[in-house]
């Protein structure tokens, strides 16, 4: 389900976060389903159950998923999530074409860097 790449220097939490977030994103984590045991996740994953913890109370921070009393954590309707995303996306798109501008890349040379990288993107999913 989730893989983490020991490689990666962010904390695994945050590899766990990130993975989490894109499988509700893209619907693969349909709202108000189960989200697996903090603890079955962790002897899954070989990972310390506070690691999963930890994610999951970023999660609920950020309004990926809720936790209901001893029942467990589900996830939330996303459509706010994912304004959330998108606005972050669009801040950090504005900042790459900002330095590219200032690096006197020409805006029909961005647009085609942009194209490329959208093809390189979607080969990837």
């Amino acid at each position: 389900m989730i893989l983490i790449d020991y490689k990666d220097r962010r904390p695994i939490y945050e590899q766990v976060i990130e993975k989490f977030q894109q499988m509700i994103l893209c619907g693969v984590l349909e709202p108000d389903s189960a989200m697996p045991s903090v603890r079955g996740l962790a002897m899954e994953m070989s990972l310390n159950p506070n690691t999963i913890q930890r994610a999951y109370q970023e999660l609920e921070r950020t309004g990926y998923i809720y936790t209901i009393k001893g029942k467990g954590s589900f996830v939330c309707n996303t459509a706010a999530a994912e304004e959330d995303k998108r606005r972050e996306i669009q801040r950090e798109l504005q900042e790459c074409v900002d330095k590219a501008l200032l690096a006197g890349i020409s805006a029909e040379m961005l647009k085609d860097m942009a194209e490329q990288c959208i093809e390189h993107g979607l080969k990837k999913i």
